[in-house]
């Protein structure tokens, strides 16, 4: 397994405590913590080079500039594009995902045509689709999940036809934690001349992604679950595909001449950057995948495995304890949700951040999916490159003092409880 305590020394947020305990963070799926290294990248690009790019000729502005489009560079290494230029940054997944569906769904999809999607989509991955559905005719297509909540290719299988024009799916679900097998459904989309739209927010922090060996046609992801800050966001894009799509915003920056009667729309991938960018932002993404890449994306992925299997058999030893997601290791990331017969799920979350462990509870933005598994919410523990087994052993001994208690509480009645007149 990796080192988790020199990992933890890069970030300070791991010495703090909460309600007078040690921080055992389980929310990756949410955001994820950041190093030392990332703040610092930050801090001084404020410090020393801040200013506006693609602006002006001084000193400052050059330097700053520098920085951003090197940020682009080292974001198309990551997931191995052809070209700097189809990194497109956007505020995050959701804003990348919306551009995709306003961009080139309404462009392309005409009455009758199909749209096809999945019950485990991230709301992001569904509402637009929707819309756009709404606006152009076109209809949308669910596929199912089996029992243990993997894909039922067979269902995509039957869906896909000559009607289909776009599939979009989540690499990583972030409910079950499901990967899906992206290689196999681009296959299948290609051979009906069908685009695939790939939300890889869970799944480009936590494994390696390669655009090329996938053979997708779109991908979105976000910076902060992956070490960097909040509100920088990436739409990668073959250039083709992009070349033919319209801006979802325009202003500065976008363009290269403007008329009162027409308007020549800048080069890749500024005509989808208008105004003022997340400079700071893309620079902090930046340091985040170096981050990244000195550890080994294939380290972490395995890594976040060993700590699913260890959690799940941990989680066996306790009663009334029901964990959802398939138990085939080989197509499942680090997420494990669960729900405690008898118990809200907010009030575990709440019951576990007494104790200082931080998990989520809810829907999770994937209401359709727990409509589906006939759940009104789950919590969710998510792991990442900081997590070891003492957290996953605090997390046991923490659900345990929680199931105890909640039994204890159960057997008293209104006769047991001692009321001062």
């Amino acid at each position: 397994m990796l080192n988790v305590e020199e990992i933890r020394k890069d970030f300070p947020i791991f010495t703090r405590r909460v309600r007078g305990r040690r921080l055992v963070y389980l929310d990756n799926a949410a955001t994820s913590q950041k190093p030392i290294q990332v703040i610092n990248a930050i801090r001084e690009f404020y410090e020393r080079h801040n200013a506006n790019v693609h602006r002006g000729f001084h000193t400052l502005s050059q330097e700053a500039s520098e920085l951003y489009e090197k940020a682009h560079d080292v974001v198309a290494k990551f997931i191995n594009t052809e070209s700097w230029d189809e990194i497109i940054f956007t505020s995050g997944a959701t804003e990348s995902l919306n551009i995709i569906a306003y961009g080139y769904g309404l462009k392309h999809l005409r009455e009758g045509d199909e749209i096809i999607l999945t019950v485990m989509e991230h709301h992001s991955n569904m509402l637009p689709w929707r819309n756009v559905a709404k606006m152009t005719g076109a209809k949308v297509r669910y596929i199912d999940i089996t029992k243990d909540g993997k894909l039922r290719y067979d269902q995509l299988e039957e869906a896909v036809s000559e009607r289909t024009r776009i599939i979009a799916v989540v690499h990583m679900s972030n409910v079950l934690g499901t990967i899906n097998d992206i290689r196999r459904i681009a296959k299948l989309a290609h051979s009906v001349g069908a685009v695939v739209v790939v939300d890889g927010a869970q799944s480009v922090p936590h494994i390696p992604v390669n655009v090329k060996e996938l053979e997708i046609d779109f991908l979105a992801f976000s910076g902060h679950k992956m070490l960097a800050p909040t509100g920088i966001g990436v739409l990668w894009g073959k250039r083709e595909l992009l070349e033919e799509m319209m801006p979802f915003k325009t202003g500065g920056g976008a363009i290269k001449d403007v008329t009162l009667e027409s308007v020549e729309w800048a080069d890749l991938p500024w005509r989808f950057e208008a105004g003022t960018p997340n400079i700071a932002g893309a620079i902090g993404l930046m340091e985040a995948i170096k981050y990244l890449n000195k550890i080994g994306m294939k380290n972490i992925h395995k890594h976040e495995i060993e700590l699913v299997e260890y959690t799940l058999k941990r989680m066996e030893e306790i009663e009334n304890v029901e964990v959802y997601g398939t138990r085939d290791l080989r197509w499942r990331g680090g997420v494990v949700p669960f729900n405690i017969k008898g118990l809200h799920h907010h009030n575990v979350a709440k019951a576990l951040d007494t104790m200082g462990i931080a998990v989520r509870s809810g829907m999770h933005c994937a209401h359709p999916l727990h409509y589906r598994l006939g759940l009104k919410g789950t919590v969710r523990a998510s792991f990442y490159l900081y997590n070891g087994k003492d957290d996953i052993d605090a997390f046991i001994e923490a659900l345990t003092t929680i199931i105890e208690v909640s039994e204890v509480l159960s057997g008293i009645g209104e006769s047991d409880i001692c009321t001062s007149g």
